[in-house]
């Protein structure tokens, strides 16, 4: 099989709940092949865990150290740390870091040292990177010398798309943001004393402003945004799904909600399978299963004011999972177009 035609070979470190969404989506596609998973979890538990979110678990056997789905058997290690990952053994083409928690380029090294040719983490970075990723938004900038990569964050990738699709038409001099979020896996479900005063509080019971780090790095994504995006987080007590609430100060003051969703529907038909509208008054549990990274709400944009337009966007983690998928496509099509 030729190296355009073969299956991509994924390694995961990190079998949460984004690395199980990642496994999912790769052994139901025609292209892609986890080989190898790295967590420090059990293999039975790991595997337990998968059966137990997904709607096809019988498509999904552990045979001993190996994870066997429709696509091939991926072997599982019980390893905590990038340095010990032996990525070479595995003939990878590319490793995504789901774990959220190594997101500095000295980890991410760790991952090309050991044999992956290039590194994607699933969340924002701490440092730079070689590129930020956001499909449908800055896919034509990679270059095939990128080899750590990050694939922002689900939170950056709806708020960017809002963005890019309007920007081509409309002015804006400034964006507030906040993201209406599901609580983490990094919160308590009890009150427990850790580093911040207000993510001490039980995320089971207490709705629990945060920061958000996507303004440092919109203006690495979309030039023109830099200095101009304000982002902040409400973590509530929902398990998944979540929404962007955005304002936007446009420049021009004649443009009211119907236009500006006119714009949007247009826009959302040049990215399927990315971008979504929805004319029906969802709630958050209507985009659990959704592979989108963003689904516009049409009925939830208000003009307020002369200049201000109020939008809603949906997301939940399955799109995000969808997109690092899509990253780790687009870097090998470059791959295969530089080999030919």
């Amino acid at each position: 099989m030729t190296r355009s035609k073969r299956a991509i070979r994924i390694g995961l470190m990190g079998f949460g709940r984004i690395g199980r969404q990642v496994y999912d989506l790769a052994s139901h596609s025609e292209d892609i092949e986890v080989v190898a998973i790295a967590d420090i979890g059990q293999p039975a538990i790991l595997h337990y865990l998968l059966c137990a979110e997904t709607k096809t678990p019988r498509a999904y056997t552990l045979e001993g150290n190996f994870l066997v789905s429709p696509r091939g058997r991926a072997r599982m290690t019980q390893i905590d740390s990038p340095k010990e990952v032996p990525w070479d053994l595995f003939a990878v083409d590319a490793v995504i870091d789901c774990t959220g928690k190594f997101r500095d380029r000295a980890n991410m090294q760790a991952h090309i040292d050991n044999g992956a040719p290039r590194a994607l983490m699933r969340s924002l970075p701490v440092d730079e990177p070689d590129r930020i990723v956001v499909s449908g938004v800055n896919e034509g900038s990679i270059a095939n010398s990128d080899r750590i990569l990050s694939a922002g964050s689900a939170t950056t990738n709806a708020l960017c798309l809002l963005l890019h699709m309007v920007a081509d038409t409309y002015a804006i001099d400034c964006v507030s943001m906040t993201t209406v979020h599901s609580y983490t896996s990094d919160q308590s479900l009890q009150d427990h004393a850790g580093g911040d005063f207000r993510r001490s509080r039980s995320a089971a019971e207490n709705v629990i402003p945060n920061t958000h780090e996507a303004e440092r790095w919109i203006g690495k994504i979309l030039p023109a945004f830099a200095n101009k995006v304000m982002t902040n987080a409400l973590n509530v007590p929902v398990q998944n799904g979540c929404m962007i609430d955005v304002n936007l100060r446009l420049s021009d003051g004649g443009i009211d909600a119907a236009a500006f969703n006119a714009l949007i529907r247009e826009r959302a038909a040049a990215h399927p399978g990315i971008v979504g509208v929805t004319d029906a008054p969802i709630v958050s549990s209507d985009v659990l299963g959704s592979t989108l990274s963003l689904l516009f709400d049409i009925p939830g944009t208000q003009k307020a004011g002369s200049h201000i337009i109020k939008a809603f966007g949906w997301y939940e983690n399955r799109g995000h999972a969808a997109r690092l998928l899509d990253v780790v496509r687009l870097y090998h099509a470059l791959d295969s177009r530089e080999a030919a």
